[in-house]
């Protein structure tokens, strides 16, 4: 049976009916988790900051026990988060280890067929598409904007589509443009048209020569979409139910426009004491990070899609060995271990062994997921509330180090 932690008693939730009132507190950059991390080689979490939880992280992993102990504990923390999920799937039947709850205001617990926001793990989708499509022939990873997108900058041409899935093409992120900010601020439920979201960086030079470093950069995944949609004549939404919803019965994954969420879902919130916690599921639009971000799954679907992509299952072994040709780069937030980036997917070496996969956050959310390179063991890692090193850095490490311990839980404390 699936372990379960007690729901938490009902709770007083601030609803955020006004957007604007949340936005005026956060930055849109810490909202949207775009942040610089350079070619930095992140360690694993040291033990000076995981906040007691590395005592469980021997190298067995300490099990589920040990595991769901920690998200418990995770939940109860000042800033943590009012739910937690972890779906461990090997060879048989997924485990699922929960703490707290799905809906402060009913207490009722996660479920692994809530939806939520998936944040920038979104982008291993646009991956999935942009490789399926090189695999086709109908792109190349050394097609150039200049030759696909001729009317975006000419400052730009020479940017290629591997240095856009790797995030070494030197593209100013959007969500970092004032202008693009000032429009959330003033409506967050705005709905942008995703196809014209370069147009707030339209005006600006490279960051850097492309190919030379690494910066994260939600522009990138942007550029992938409108690549793909280029390369096709096919909208990037029927692109991804063509290469990805439909061959890996993704029923309950959508790529939405709005602000909406579809019923049942996790219900994500800002978590800052003395503050009672704020529900934000609903405060902004998804159309303003799009293939970047923007796509609402379930643990459940989340499970099936990892392990597909990170084994390699929806392209050719060809094209399989360039995206993992690893640079020096971590996602956004970092994922546990030592983060190298390769095409829409990053590897994470731990103490246990190397797992595959992506990381995300947008308002209320926080998520991993990643599978062994032959996909036959995941993990799918989901917070109901925002993580990263802009809005709390300590409770990154924190987090870090339990989705370390839970890599050990599926392994099984076996370097693979």
């Amino acid at each position: 049976m699936p372990n379960t932690a007690l729901p938490r008693p009902r709770t007083r939730v601030r609803t955020g009916a006004d957007p604007r009132a949340r936005l005026r507190r956060l930055s849109v950059v810490a909202l949207l988790g775009a942040s610089f991390l350079g070619g930095l080689l992140l360690a694993p979490a040291a033990s000076s900051t995981d906040g007691g939880f590395a005592g469980h992280g021997t190298r067995s992993g300490g099990g589920e026990r040990a595991l769901q102990e920690q998200l418990e504990e995770l939940v109860t923390t000042p800033g943590g988060p009012p739910g937690v999920i972890v779906v461990l799937r090997r060879d048989g039947a997924p485990r699922v280890l929960r703490a707290g709850v799905a809906d402060l205001e009913t207490g009722r617990p996660i479920e692994p067929t809530d939806h939520m926001r998936i944040a920038s793990t979104a982008k291993a989708f646009s991956g999935a598409v942009a490789l399926r499509l090189v695999q086709e022939g109908a792109l190349g990873l050394d097609s150039t904007i200049g030759s696909t997108l001729p009317q975006l900058p000419r400052a730009w041409r020479s940017v290629t589509l591997r240095q856009m899935l790797n995030h070494t093409s030197g593209l100013p992120d959007y969500t970092e443009d004032p202008e693009f900010a000032e429009l959330l601020q003033s409506d967050p439920r705005r709905t942008f048209d995703p196809r014209r979201l370069l147009d707030f960086v339209a005006d600006e030079p490279l960051r850097f020569r492309p190919g030379s470093r690494y910066r994260y950069s939600n522009s990138d995944n942007i550029a992938v979409a409108l690549i793909a949609e280029a390369a096709t004549g096919r909208p990037y939404e029927e692109l991804l139910e063509r290469i990805v919803f439909r061959p890996l019965e993704l029923r309950d994954t959508s790529l939405p426009l709005g602000y909406e969420m579809p019923e049942p879902y996790m219900h994500g919130y800002v978590v800052e004491p003395p503050r009672p916690p704020e529900d934000v599921s609903e405060v902004l639009s998804a159309s303003g990070v799009w293939a970047s971000g923007g796509i609402v799954s379930t643990p459940a679907d989340l499970t099936r899609f990892v392990r597909a992509y990170a084994s390699g299952r929806l392209t050719s072994p060809e094209v399989l060995r360039e995206q993992r040709r690893w640079v020096e780069g971590a996602s956004e937030p970092a994922g546990p271990g030592r983060n190298k980036a390769g095409l829409g997917i990053f590897r994470y070496e731990t103490r246990c062994g190397v797992v595959l996969g992506h990381t995300g956050n947008f308002p209320g959310y926080t998520q991993l997921i990643a599978a062994t390179p032959d996909g036959r063991a995941s993990l799918t890692f989901s917070l109901t509330t925002q993580v990263n090193k802009t809005l709390n850095p300590g409770l990154l490490e924190r987090l870090r180090t339990i989705e370390e311990n839970a890599v050990c839980t599926l392994l099984g404390g076996r370097r693979r």
